[in-house]
């Protein structure tokens, strides 16, 4: 693979499992706010949207800092669990996931948001008057008619985790072989002496993957709208 070393097919394969895990899990939490945002209106709407956008304006270092407080052995989250689980998130691997999760989360969220704003709402009233139940309008009408938004963002946030540093470095630290990944081993071996050849393979699989993933999501979108207006 490129003739890739043994940590840098690990940072690899670590970035595409956690920012696939990353965006699985957060994709029906991304589908219920996005679809809140764009169709109700309700006191707190703007401050709802300001906090779920919040992790695309803070510095990621920061988002990372307040992650590791929360999650952390002394945080209210991470110590409990870490006391009655027995299990430790910060510095794991599940602490990538989670700070790819919360950098690519809003990005899922604007596109769902801005795919659910632009539903005709008259779909909606005509399945209604035949007798749908608003759980069956949600899942036959809207989810199918917001579906560009939804494989938009899952695109995006995926490229979006695949390149995270600020938080992953903060929440998981740089272990090879366990919270590295593709950026972090990056970030590493630019800082050590003759890793030009190790820094600019890994800077190409980094262009391919972020490029790869905005042109699949122009072109699943494209496909799903064509699908939906025919």
């Amino acid at each position: 693979m490129m003739g890739l070393s043994d940590m840098e097919r690990d940072a690899l394969m670590l970035s595409l499992q956690a920012s696939s895990w990353a965006v699985l899990w957060s994709l029906p939490f991304a589908i219920i706010l996005g679809w809140i945002l764009g169709q109700k209106r309700f006191p707190g709407h703007g401050l709802l949207n300001a906090f779920v956008h919040l992790p695309l304006v803070l510095p990621p270092v920061v988002m990372g800092y307040l992650l590791l407080v929360l999650l952390g052995r002394n945080g209210p989250i991470g110590g409990p669990v870490e006391q009655i689980f027995g299990v430790r998130i910060a510095f794991s691997s599940t602490a990538v996931i989670i700070a790819c999760a919360v950098v690519g989360f809003p990005l899922m969220v604007r596109a769902v948001r801005q795919s659910s704003e632009a539903i005709d709402p008259r779909f909606a009233r005509a399945a209604r008057s035949l007798g749908a139940s608003e759980l069956r309008v949600f899942l036959t009408v809207t989810l199918p008619l917001m579906a560009p938004g939804i494989l938009t963002g899952m695109t995006l946030a995926f490229a979006r985790a695949v390149g995270e540093f600020g938080a992953t470095i903060t929440l998981a630290a740089n272990i090879p072989g366990r919270t590295q990944t593709l950026p972090l081993a990056l970030f590493s071996v630019t800082q050590s002496p003759g890793g030009e050849a190790a820094a600019l393979r890994l800077c190409i699989l980094s262009l391919i993957l972020a490029g790869g993933a905005l042109l699949l999501s122009e072109a699943i979108s494209r496909n799903v709208t064509a699908r939906v207006s025919a």
